[in-house]
């Protein structure tokens, strides 16, 4: 099998296997090299073609990228799936079992800012679970280090700050 075949198919497996959730360049590139697949330009490589070809899409989240596949990219992985070792697949079942509330956590409680049309910075806190949105907190602050601040913040403190507005919300203070 043609390497960068081999790692593009992991790479579709990974993403198709990992449900509502996306991963990211950190996490695809930790379970390939620390199985020694592959070489960090082997990955980017093949990121970068199944991009190109429509199989995943990529969005950036506060200089990380985000990593889901398409429609497209299911179907091959459909056609090609038998093509890669039933060893690799439960690698990647077990690395996602052993990793599940971490990878979980890594992408559905994020945040993220951006400089708007007033030279202030919107700052976006999110708390997700599987495709629905909780909480989508959107707010103005005045300089970039604040933004940067909050969203660092986020996730720690996400959770005591939902329950803190639910029970604002119902009145159970």
């Amino acid at each position: 099998m043609d390497g960068l075949f081999l790692y593009k198919m992991i790479i579709l497996y990974m993403l198709d296997r990992i449900d509502e959730y996306t991963l990211t360049n950190t996490q695809l590139n930790s379970f390939i090299l620390d199985h020694g697949y592959t070489t960090l330009f082997n990955i980017h490589e093949s990121l970068s073609e199944l991009i190109d070809s429509g199989f995943i899409t990529v969005s950036t989240i506060r200089d990380t990228q985000h990593y889901k596949i398409t429609n497209l990219g299911e179907e091959a992985l459909l056609y090609f799936e038998n093509r890669l070792p039933n060893k690799i697949k439960q690698e990647i079942l077990d690395y996602f079992k052993a990793e599940k509330i971490k990878l979980k956590n890594e992408s559905e409680i994020y945040a993220d800012y951006y400089q708007n049309d007033n030279q202030e910075y919107t700052v976006e806190c999110f708390i997700k679970e599987r495709k629905e949105t909780l909480l989508n907190l959107k707010f103005n602050v005045p300089s970039r280090g604040l933004a940067i601040s909050i969203c660092d913040g986020w996730r720690s403190k996400s959770t005591e700050i939902y329950d803190y507005l639910m029970n604002q919300l119902l009145g159970n203070s």
